[in-house]
């Protein structure tokens, strides 16, 4: 954005030894300026003074943006950047004679993890607690810069912009896909109806244009700015969970739908607590599952840009809803399309054949699903209870639908006032071209089954032995079942393994190459 207006040159500072651009940028302005000479980068440790002051020579305007994941937590390393490397530039800035000083802050400086937020207002003091060491040290980094202002002439003042979202973030959309891809999005913590400010990146970046014009006007403008932290939002509040669904529905996942209250979700979050401070020294990782967290995804957070608007003349300049269409084209990589994509189809879905049964007991199409049960418990009331043997279930089966459609025929088209639809006679008719198809299906499962016995029959292939074994023993098994028992137990069973070995592919396969002797059975 800086480099889009004439005024700028631009240096960046960062810890890489060299700037890595995506091919949009490569070939947008930020790959223009830094090959004319506009924009340059440099490699720096705002932790290091000498870096620091190398990188701050001779500019009029620094932005402080630098700061470790805030899902971190490592209290040293929060407070080297966020204290200790923002005293750093302070100092670099007064004495290279640097105008400006515009940080880059967070909400999460008046939050003290146990209750909620609802427009809160500039003047919210910092609590006696923070949530964590990343918001008490950047709550301590905001007050130096705020207090520096005047020094040498030196200008500041701090953004806390909330919730940012769009595209180039590598946290906040790919964790909530990795937690879709891993049935954990199905949940709403709470009653779902705590309000959330959101706010598009490129509404942040403009916020921060903003503050360095409003510093540099002069006069009353410069004054009534300077010295002062203002939030940055899209002016949008929004449902927390709505946006969440927005989101991961525009990728193609499933929406959360199953509330569960705040305080049963806080009494476990503290249990693991309790549970990670005696098992920490054993080598237990940080649990996600915390009561600050818990208390972020069930409380109120939303914050007032009055002040932003009327002091630095910020306005959002992209609407909530474009922000979202913008983020989810973004990230249509992580879509549930391109994940099939890539992955190709499951092996619960090769097993079922990759058709409509595929989609029944997969789950895939829900109203298919739910007809298809539906069907199978009419025809086992009906047919299977009786203790009718399968020949005879299918024959009164057939028998009712021969009854049906010859009565249906007799019907006249109209009766007492309503048409009645004919059922056409290509509904019971194959196309030469579907008979190909089924015959090319019969043909191909047989070359596939005669191509499997002729390796066994080598004796070269374990795996495939093993394999065939046990399917013939499933099938062998299943045979020897009572139709009601089939029904009652098998049926059900199946749709829940194939749904469950889908979503779990990876893990159960893993599990049985440690279990069971597979690996061990190939010749090397």
């Amino acid at each position: 954005m800086l480099i889009r207006y004439d005024i700028y040159a631009v240096r960046i500072a960062d810890m890489g030894l060299n700037i890595q651009l995506e091919i949009d940028e490569e070939n947008g302005h930020l790959g223009e300026a830094l090959h004319s000479g506009r924009a340059e980068y440099v490699c720096m440790d705002l932790r290091n003074k000498s870096q620091v002051y190398k990188a701050c020579d001779g500019v009029e305007v620094v932005f402080h943006m630098a700061a470790p994941d805030s899902s971190i937590n490592n209290h040293q390393l929060h407070y080297s950047v966020n204290v200790h490397g923002t005293k750093n530039i302070i100092d670099a800035c007064t004495v290279l004679n640097v105008k400006r000083l515009i940080y880059t802050s967070s909400p999460s400086v008046i939050f003290d993890g146990s209750h909620g937020i609802f427009n809160g207002v500039e003047g919210l003091p910092y609590p006696a607690k923070h949530i964590d060491s990343y918001s008490s040290t950047k709550a301590e980094g905001e007050a130096l810069v705020i207090k520096a202002n005047g020094m040498n002439g030196l200008l500041t003042c701090c953004i806390r912009p909330s919730s940012i979202f769009g595209p180039g973030d590598r946290l906040f959309v790919p964790s909530l896909v990795a937690a879709a891809r891993a049935g954990k999005s199905k949940f709403i913590i709470g009653n779902g109806k705590n309000m959330y400010d959101f706010t598009y990146v490129e509404n942040v970046a403009h916020a921060h244009v903003c503050a360095e014009r409003a510093l540099a006007s002069g006069g009353t403008v410069s004054k009534r700015a300077a010295g002062e932290a203002y939030f940055i939002t899209n002016m949008e509040p929004i449902r927390f969970w709505e946006f969440i669904s927005l989101i991961l529905a525009g990728l193609g996942y499933e929406r959360p739908k199953i509330k569960i209250p705040a305080f049963v979700m806080m009494l476990i979050a503290h249990l693991v607590k309790r549970i990670y401070h005696l098992l920490a020294p054993y080598g237990m990782k940080v649990p996600q599952l915390t009561p600050s967290r818990i208390t972020l995804l069930s409380c109120h957070r939303t914050f007032s840009s009055f002040k932003a608007t009327d002091r630095l003349g910020y306005r959002p300049i992209v609407p909530l809803q474009e922000g979202l269409k913008r983020t989810i084209e973004s990230f249509s990589d992580l879509s549930v399309e391109a994940f099939l994509r890539r992955k190709g189809p499951s092996k619960a879905s090769i097993c079922l054949g990759g058709g409509m049964v595929a989609d029944i007991f997969l789950w895939k199409d829900i109203k298919l699903t739910l007809s298809a049960m539906l069907a199978l418990f009419a025809f086992y009331v009906c047919f299977v209870l009786p203790g009718n043997t399968m020949i005879t279930a299918i024959s009164k089966v057939f028998i009712i639908a021969s009854v049906f459609l010859f009565i249906h025929g007799k019907l006249p088209d109209k009766l007492m006032g309503y048409s009645i639809d004919k059922i056409a006679e290509s509904n019971f008719q194959y196309t030469d071209s579907m008979a190909r198809e089924i015959s090319l299906s019969v043909i191909s499962l047989w070359s596939s089954a005669a191509d499997s016995f002729r390796s066994i029959s080598r004796g070269s292939d374990s795996v495939l032995f093993f394999k065939t074994a046990v399917s013939l023993s499933i099938i062998a098994f299943i045979g020897s079942l009572s139709l009601q028992t089939f029904f009652s137990k098998v049926l059900p069973l199946a749709f829940i393994a194939f749904y469950i070995y889908e979503r779990k592919e990876d893990e159960i396969n893993g599990f049985l190459l440690k279990v069971l002797p597979i690996g061990r059975l190939s010749n090397p």
